[in-house]
């Protein structure tokens, strides 16, 4: 099997998160124009565990997340993260965050792509999903733009600001996939 280390796409090159990303992942995490879809004020603890259990190298059959750094080509200047995890059942759910400073410029729908032919053509997943908080426009055109079907509303799902939000679920079949 191919690692994951080797995904790339055009503009874009793909690695595992190392410990030397943690200043990014932090600035990441913390932009408010991002922030406002995660975690509510999630403190440094908080992100630090969420950090630290996604640097175990990354193999089919790891129950955490494969997290990829996303950086340009170009600059070698990282943009965002992105990956899966394993929900069983031959599914993974999938999930990314760009940088404001990228947003508008296609490469989260080109990112999403190289992705999800990974974890179809490379994993062998028959499933992927995503949950997006309700009113995260952007991240719901990126995935209906890359063949995800919103599937449902799951009601008073996520506590974020201080009350429940509604999240959408979106799925892809491996078999309605068309790679980019």
């Amino acid at each position: 099997m191919q690692p994951a280390d080797y995904i790339t796409s055009t503009r874009v090159t793909y690695q595992q998160i190392t410990l030397q990303d943690w200043p990014f992942f932090v600035a990441i995490q913390r932009d408010p124009r991002i922030s406002r879809y995660l975690a509510s004020s999630r403190d440094d603890e908080a992100m630090r565990a969420a950090f630290d259990s996604r640097l175990p190298r990354w193999e089919p059959g790891s129950s955490h997340w494969l997290c990829l750094v996303m950086r340009e080509k170009r600059s070698g200047e990282p943009f965002g993260v992105t990956g899966f995890i394993d929900r069983g059942d031959g599914i993974a759910e999938v999930g990314y965050l760009l940088a404001t400073r990228v947003h508008g410029q296609g490469l989260g729908y080109e990112s999403l792509q190289a992705i999800c032919d990974y974890a179809f053509q490379i994993c062998g997943y028959r499933k992927l999903v995503a949950t997006v908080t309700v009113g995260n426009e952007p991240s719901k055109r990126v995935l209906e733009k890359a063949g995800f079907v919103l599937e449902g509303t799951l009601r008073e799902n996520y506590f974020l600001d201080e009350r429940w939000q509604d999240d959408w679920l979106f799925g892809l079949l491996a078999h309605e996939f068309t790679p980019g």
